[in-house]
């Protein structure tokens, strides 16, 4: 955390460096918020910094309705929709589309497989299908060029339902048989 002196310069001056690195609550309101904040600034004697939103909420101050200071910089509501598709990003490479449905996905994020469909649109290019789809063959690749698995092993290992779905793949995608494209040992 910060100085007390270098907080409230920040604050005075509204430092926009400074938004999400600290919050301000003042004590006669109980309400905390970002150094950015528009409102007119509080006496200094009726301050305190804190290093997070969390610890102002824990300590009895609520959100500033203006500033907003629970969306602050870098936090989960800041990068709003981007949050959930980074959730499902990291959910998929767990491998949660290898045996389940885009819909078992988009409930498990609190969302609706179509809404799930439109922010992978927006975000990623591709459906989420699409995403584990490439990075099934990833995992795939990866083996195929580090180990001496058995090709059924591999299929299994990456994600593959079975061996003909994973050959099938990988022919679309490279135009040759995995076996082919192993690496001498």
């Amino acid at each position: 955390m910060l100085d007390f002196d270098t907080c409230n310069a920040a604050r005075l001056a509204r430092d926009a460096a400074y938004d999400g690195v600290f919050f301000t609550a003042v004590r006669t309101t109980g309400i905390y918020c970002r150094p950015v904040c528009p409102v007119r600034a509080p006496l200094t004697k009726n301050i305190r910094f804190y290093p997070s939103a969390a610890a102002a909420e824990r300590a009895g101050f609520r959100p500033c309705l203006r500033c907003r200071p629970e969306t602050a910089p870098f936090g989960p509501a800041w990068n709003g929709t981007l949050t959930t598709v980074s959730r499902a990003l990291r959910l998929i490479d767990e491998g949660a589309l290898d045996s389940a449905s885009v819909t078992a996905l988009a409930e498990r994020l609190g969302i609706g497989a179509r809404h799930l469909s439109r922010l992978f649109a927006a975000h990623v290019g591709a459906s989420p299908l699409q995403v584990a789809q490439t990075r099934r063959m990833q995992r795939a690749k990866r083996l195929l060029d580090t180990t001496t698995l058995p090709m059924a092993e591999i299929a299994r290992q990456a994600g593959f339902g079975s061996l003909r779905r994973f050959n099938t793949a990988f022919a679309t995608l490279y135009g040759r048989t995995p076996s082919s494209l192993r690496r001498p040992q």
